[in-house]
């Protein structure tokens, strides 16, 4: 028996309009694309991001606030031009909502159009 990770599954009130932005980011194409259910898929058949409609979603506060809606996921994006990839994210419509510098990476966390976070980051230890 194999188990393995197809997608992970964000909920949004546009699925196509946030299957769009994160093909722009991440240039895999779109799988399936319906008013209700967008996937991506990369090319190389590895594990993917699927958008689900959700009427009444509420956006994620970030940092989180007591009493607020709480993140329970973000992505991890790793990149190798953290200055044109942040530029990118903000062209599609990404809002920046944070980041910090440690020794070993740069991280700049920012929120699709939906509200959920995600962090950019390049790896200083290469």
């Amino acid at each position: 028996m194999t188990i393995r990770l197809a997608a992970a599954v964000l909920g949004t009130p546009d699925p196509r309009g946030l299957a769009r932005f994160y093909q722009r980011l991440l240039g895999w194409p779109v799988r399936d694309d319906t008013d209700d259910w967008a996937t991506l898929r990369p090319e190389d058949g590895g594990t993917g991001l699927s958008f689900q409609l959700e009427r009444d979603h509420v956006p994620p506060v970030w940092p989180p606030e007591p009493g607020t809606q709480q993140m329970q996921t973000h992505l991890d994006l790793l990149v190798d031009d953290l200055d044109a990839a942040c530029a990118l994210a903000e062209d599609a419509g990404a809002r920046r909502i944070g980041g910090y510098d440690d020794p070993q990476e740069l991280v700049r966390v920012y929120a699709d159009p939906a509200g959920h976070p995600f962090c950019l980051f390049v790896r200083l230890d290469r």
